[in-house]
């Protein structure tokens, strides 16, 4: 780290810094050079002191310093804090003798964040910052080892990260192996992640070979070998109570080619059903996904997604989850996907999705013409009429909605129009453009909502608390 306290131009004055007495020569952005005084950091002189007033002051002085730092850090000053970070532990290395200070994870957490900003850091010194903080605290080695890993695998060095978790799950040091039992099953699991990337890397040069009329016995034997190494690590770190999404897809997408479509299964229902496991929208996605792959029974396909829709109501497969249930021939089926459908159009990012507003424009015209189920529409709207108006409906949002996408605010319109009655100021704007535009479809629009805005009155009244959802 002391490559980057290099010093400014000759041109440029730079501010110094006081440090224990001395005088050091501090580097930054020549705009800040005429608006900071010089930096005094608190580090008493050397002189004689008694141990305690000596172990105060030190305090003082690590705790001022430790504050110049966090200070550079929110600021972005990538430099100055690498300057007071050296200061830092410099200090360190001088009161050792005196009082034993364990602050290797400070400096290991710090240096990392420096390195990882600092416009002049390299792979080289970061690599060398790593294997330092390696030997300088066994209670973190493997978790030091991991970020080292992630860092590489960041940049590209793919070999170099497989490398250093294949060291790392070789280390040994008597208690502290067993104690950091949980770092080491994620040391292994990485490893079979980079083991699962090989052998997708292998298997498309096999299915490209197969395409061409060929087929290479040796790159087949290398990927079922890449297999069975990265098999054996993803089973182990699933079957641990956890968020493992990337580690749960890789596995099953193993035991899916190679046709353990049983076994994929149970991987997945284990993952998304077991009380033990954090509550993860992702199980119950991965669940459904494979559930379709299979072309399983749309009960199996709803059970996953309503699951997931008591979770996350807004996620994108609830477009999915409202066709399945419009389909249904049961009625309870069919409520529930207006359900669905008003919930997702709550969210803010669901508010200019076109496939969403033709979903619940299509079924409410539906009851409309039907002239059955009023009472649905009405009790979803009972909670909505007082917020969705101004959220959805106003003469800004349908301005700039007709601009942008004429087929999201026909169906906006629609809704609008059945909702608030043919005088909303949403239905009104776009029914008008849309007929000055000469558009067919918009001229029906305005002669649907006009024939049928009675039903707005219907919707717009007290709710019946006899009505039954």
């Amino acid at each position: 780290m002391d490559s980057f306290l290099e010093e400014e131009e000759e041109d440029e004055e730079a501010p110094t810094v006081v440090v224990a007495g001395k005088r050091r020569r501090r580097s930054h952005p020549a705009a800040q050079a005429a608006l900071q005084p010089p930096l005094h950091l608190p580090f008493p002189p050397p002189q004689p002191v008694s141990s305690n007033e000596h172990k105060l002051n030190f305090k003082k002085s690590k705790e001022a310093c430790l504050s110049y730092i966090q200070d550079a850090l929110l600021q972005k000053q990538w430099k100055r804090a690498a300057e007071f970070l050296t200061c830092y532990v410099e200090s360190l290395e001088k009161d050792y003798s005196r009082e034993h200070i364990g602050p290797s994870e400070m400096i290991w957490r710090i240096g990392t964040e420096i390195l990882w900003h600092h416009s002049q850091s390299s792979m080289k010194e970061f690599n060398c910052f790593m294997e330092q903080m390696k030997t300088l605290g066994v209670k973190r080695y493997l978790k030091v080892c991991l970020e080292h890993v992630f860092h590489l695998l960041c940049n590209g060095q793919i070999d170099e990260a497989y490398q250093n978790l294949s060291l790392a799950e070789s280390w040994r040091f008597g208690e502290q192996t067993a104690i950091q039992d949980k770092e080491m099953k994620l040391i292994q699991a990485y490893r079979g992640l980079l083991d699962y990337y090989s052998w997708s890397k292998q298997k498309n040069i096999l299915l490209e070979q197969g395409e061409d009329g060929f087929s290479d016995l040796a790159v087949e034997q290398e990927m079922h070998g890449y297999f069975r190494k990265a098999a054996v690590n993803l089973k182990e770190i699933i079957k641990i109570p956890g968020v493992w999404d990337i580690f749960v897809k890789c596995y099953v997408d193993l035991l899916e080619f190679y046709g353990d479509h049983n076994e994929a299964r149970q991987v997945l229902n284990e993952y998304a059903y077991n009380s033990k496991f954090p509550a993860n929208p992702n199980a119950h996605v991965y669940l459904y996904q494979f559930l379709k792959r299979q072309r399983e029974p749309k009960k199996s396909l709803i059970s996953a997604l309503k699951i997931l829709h008591d979770i996350v109501p807004s996620h994108e497969l609830m477009i999915d989850f409202n066709t399945m249930l419009q389909k249904s021939k049961k009625r309870k089926k069919r409520r529930l996907g207006l359900e669905v459908i008003f919930a997702a159009l709550d969210y803010a990012g669901w508010k200019e999705n076109a496939k969403a507003w033709s979903c619940l424009a299509r079924q409410v015209k539906q009851i409309v013409v039907s002239d059955k189920h009023l009472d649905w529409i009405k009790q979803e709207w009972n909670s909505r009429k007082d917020w969705w108006p101004a959220f959805h409906f106003s003469r800004y949002l349908a301005k700039r909605n007709w601009q942008e996408d004429k087929s999201l605010s026909y169906e906006k319109a629609l809704v609008a129009g059945i909702l608030l009655g043919k005088g909303c100021k949403y239905f009104k704007y776009v029914s008008h453009q849309g007929c000055k535009a000469q558009l067919k479809r918009f001229r029906m629009l305005k002669k649907f909502v006009n024939r049928h805005n009675l039903v707005y009155l219907k919707i717009s009244g007290p709710p019946d608390s006899s009505v039954q959802p």
